[in-house]
C-alpha cells in the first residue's frame, strides 16, 4: 500500500435526481415489506420533469396476488411517491410532489426467478441473482469509513438539516459535494480541495447573495472537517458553474442504481456493480453487501486488523455462497485465511446463506428508505435501522481468533 497519497471521494444530496430516484424505490420496498415481511420488490425509479414512473416485478400478500392489486393498493403507491418527493422539498415548477405525473408499471414477479429463490422440499431457499459483493472498513474515522466519503457526506447533511430547518432558506433540494484529502503514512492529514456544487433560490449567483452562500458553504466545511485538515492552502470550488437554479429531476433525469459508489465507499473498495435501492433482502445485491461491511467493520473494530475488504458470491438459486475472500491489506494481527476460517464456522452466521444474512441482521423489516441518501454505510444503528453497522460480532471474533 502507499502510504502518501490524494485520494478523492463524492457525496449527492437527498434532492439529487438519483437519489430521488432510490428514496422512491427503497419506500416502496418498505411499503411491500410493512404488509408482508416475505415480499418480493425489484422496483426501479425513473424521475424527470414533472414525471416519475415505476418499473419492476414485485409479489406481496395482499397488495398484488395473482396477477391483481388489492383494492386501494395503487392509490397507496402513489401516495408513497408524492410524499417521498414532498418530503425532499420539491415544490418547483419543473418538480413538484403535488402537480407532477406518476404513472405505475410494476408487475408480477416471474415464476422462473421465483422457483430458484424460494425454499421447496430438501431444497433451501437460493440467492435471488449470481453476482459478487464487497464490503470494507477502515480506522480513518470513528464510523471505520473512508474519510474521504464520510466527510463529502457531512457536508451534505449539514446543508440539508439547515435547508429543511429554515437556517439557510436560499437553499434548494439538489447538491454534490466532493472532498479531497492528502494522506500521510496512510492517514488522512489535510484538506486540498473542497468541491459543492448546491442548487440555489432565485439571485444566488451574483452579487452579495452568491457571496453569502459561498461564505456559508466555506463554515459548513469548517464545522464539519477538523480544524487540522483546513488552512489557507485548501482550494475551495463552490458553485463553479455559476448558477445552479434549475436543479433535481427538472435538471437532468434520475434513475435507480447510479450512485453506487456513492452509496457504499466513495471508490476506496471494489464494487460489485449491483446496486441496492429498490431491491428485497433476498437479493444478495443488497444483503450480502451489508453481511461483508458488517463482517469487515467488526474484524476492524476489533483490533484484528486496521483495513479490511470482504468478498462474497453467490449463483442464482443456490443458498450456499461460492467463495468468501477477505483481504486485510497488510494490517491484519492473524492471517486472513484464518479469519476467513472463523467468519464461516461461527453459528450464528449459518454459512452466510442468504435466509441466514437476513435473519442475522433482521433485514425483513421496513428500513430501507433512510438508507437511500448519505450512504448506506457509516450510519448509527438504531432500533432496527443500520443493523449492518453493530458491532456485537468484535468479541467473538476475538475469541475464535485468540
Amino acid at each position: 500500500m502507499r502510504a502518501n497519497y490524494l485520494f478523492t471521494s463524492e457525496s449527492v444530496s437527498e434532492g439529487h435526481p438519483d437519489k430521488v430516484s432510490d428514496q422512491i424505490s427503497d419506500s416502496i420496498v418498505d411499503l411491500f415489506l410493512s404488509k408482508d415481511p416475505e415480499a418480493r420488490v425489484a422496483c426501479e425509479t425513473l424521475t424527470t420533469t414533472q414525471l416519475v414512473v415505476l418499473a419492476g416485478e414485485i409479489r406481496c400478500k395482499g397488495v398484488f396476488e395473482k396477477g391483481e392489486w388489492a383494492p386501494g393498493a395503487l392509490d397507496e403507491i402513489q401516495q408513497t411517491v408524492r410524499n417521498v418527493v414532498k418530503d425532499i422539498g420539491y415544490e418547483q415548477a419543473g418538480f413538484h410532489w403535488e402537480t407532477l405525473i406518476f404513472e405505475n408499471h410494476l408487475h408480477g414477479q416471474s415464476a422462473h426467478i421465483a422457483q430458484g429463490v424460494d425454499a421447496s422440499g430438501n431444497k433451501d431457499e437460493g440467492a435471488g441473482d449470481q453476482g459478487i459483493m464487497f464490503g470494507f472498513a477502515c480506522d480513518e474515522t470513528p464510523d471505520l469509513m473512508p474519510a474521504t466519503l464520510y466527510y463529502s457526506h457531512k457536508i451534505l447533511e449539514r446543508m440539508a438539516a439547515d435547508r429543511h430547518s429554515g437556517a439557510a432558506p436560499f437553499l434548494e433540494p439538489d447538491a454534490k459535494s466532493q472532498v479531497t484529502l492528502r494522506f500521510e503514512n496512510g492517514q488522512p492529514v489535510a484538506a486540498t480541495a473542497i468541491v459543492v456544487s448546491t442548487q440555489h433560490a432565485a439571485g444566488y449567483d451574483a452579487g452579495a447573495k452568491e457571496a453569502e452562500l459561498k461564505a456559508y458553504v466555506k463554515k459548513v466545511v469548517a464545522d464539519v472537517l477538523p480544524a487540522s485538515m483546513l488552512s489557507d492552502a485548501t482550494e475551495y470550488h463552490i458553485n463553479p458553474t455559476g448558477s445552479f437554479e434549475i436543479g433535481g429531476p427538472d435538471g437532468d433525469a434520475g434513475l435507480t442504481g447510479r450512485k453506487i459508489i456513492v452509496d457504499t465507499y466513495g471508490g476506496a473498495a471494489p464494487h460489485g456493480g449491483g446496486a441496492f435501492s429498490g431491491k428485497d433482502p433476498t437479493k444478495v445485491d443488497r444483503s450480502a453487501a451489508y453481511i461483508t461491511r458488517y463482517l469487515a467493520k467488526n474484524i476492524v473494530a476489533a483490533g484484528l486488523a486496521r483495513r479490511c475488504t470482504i468478498q462474497l458470491a453467490y449463483a442464482i438459486g443456490v443458498s450456499k455462497p461460492l467463495s468468501l475472500y477477505v483481504d486485510t491489506h497488510g494490517t491484519g494481527t492473524v492471517g486472513d485465511d484464518r479469519i476467513e476460517a472463523a467468519i464461516m464456522g461461527m453459528e450464528a452466521l449459518g454459512g452466510l446463506t442468504p435466509r441466514a444474512i437476513r435473519t442475522h441482521l433482521g433485514l425483513n423489516k421496513p428500513i430501507y428508505r433512510k438508507t437511500a441518501a448519505y450512504g448506506h454505510f457509516g450510519r448509527t444503528p438504531e432500533g432496527d435501522f443500520f443493523p449492518w453497522e453493530k458491532t456485537d460480532l468484535a468479541d467473538a471474533l476475538k475469541t475464535a481468533l485468540a
